[in-house]
């Protein structure tokens, strides 16, 4: 009997629905097959028990914010993770507008709530990652030890794709901030090629899969994947979009090298984000 390969997902998304919040993501549900499957509001035993079903052992459950307003606080995903603090962990939203208060957001986040990252969708605040608001969260990020994570490639939702642009954002972060971990998640299409050769550059730049069923990942990224890359590319779901079973399932099928796949399914999400402590 084959043993078991854990799994970690690197972006998840809360189990609420949050469309009406959301009105340029309807589109988004159409183009991926997923209009019908309306998120259900689960409670975190629920959750967690999806993850059973599906095999995952630990997730990454992000909070939302968007200008003007949290969609799902830090303060929720906080009691989600304090339920079951073995399998969940949370991932920090802040106030992108409101610099001085994003800052503290996040410190208390970090320090108070136990999170592991911070994560900033772009496109939410048509503001590329080298926008100079985000420069003191990039600072804390580095002062308490966290990832800064965010959306790369082309806007699914209804709006501006221009911020997912790995090249020049995501490479000019990096170069400003040599030490800071960035994870850009949803695979960088239709600039995969270049979140690849950031990744390979920039000794802290990694790549998250969310938001793509294994099936369809591009052939470039699982040749990177599973050679030179194999230290640099991260398994997510970007839930409840895409099921956990289904994305899960796709990805222990992949046919990567023993190594490559414990690394891409667990071993980066656990060193990148500090789960090993």
């Amino acid at each position: 009997m084959a043993e078991r390969v854990p799994i970690i997902d690197a972006w998840a998304n809360p189990p609420v629905d949050m469309s009406a919040d959301l009105p340029e993501v309807k589109r988004l549900f159409q183009q991926s097959g997923t209009a019908g499957d309306k998120p259900r509001d689960l409670a975190p035993a629920d959750l967690v028990a999806a993850m059973d079903a599906a095999g995952i052992d630990k997730l990454l459950l992000t909070a939302w914010t968007r200008p003007g307003k949290a969609l799902f606080s830090n303060e929720q995903v906080a009691e989600f993770v304090r339920d079951h603090p073995d399998r969940l962990v949370g991932i920090a939203g802040v106030d992108l507008e409101r610099p001085v208060e994003a800052v503290r957001q996040l410190d208390r986040a970090v320090r108070d709530y136990g999170f592991n990252a911070l994560r900033v969708i772009s496109w939410l605040w048509r503001l590329p990652p080298n926008d100079r608001l985000y420069y003191p969260l990039y600072v804390k990020c580095i002062e308490l030890g966290v990832p800064f994570c965010t959306q790369v490639g082309h806007t699914g939702p209804l709006m501006p794709s221009e911020t997912g642009r790995p090249i020049p954002y995501i490479d000019d972060v990096a170069l400003t901030f040599p030490e800071l971990k960035i994870v850009g998640g949803h695979i960088g299409y239709p600039w995969t090629d270049e979140m690849i050769a950031l990744a390979w550059k920039h000794e802290h730049v990694y790549i998250d899969t969310s938001a793509y069923l294994p099936r369809y990942y591009p052939p470039q990224l699982l040749h990177f994947m599973n050679s030179y890359g194999q230290d640099k590319v991260l398994f997510g779901t970007n839930f409840p979009m895409l099921a956990l079973d289904k994305c899960a399932s796709q990805a222990l099928a992949l046919e990567l090298k023993p190594e490559a796949k414990e690394k891409f399914l667990a071993g980066n999400a656990r060193r990148v984000f500090g789960l090993e402590k």
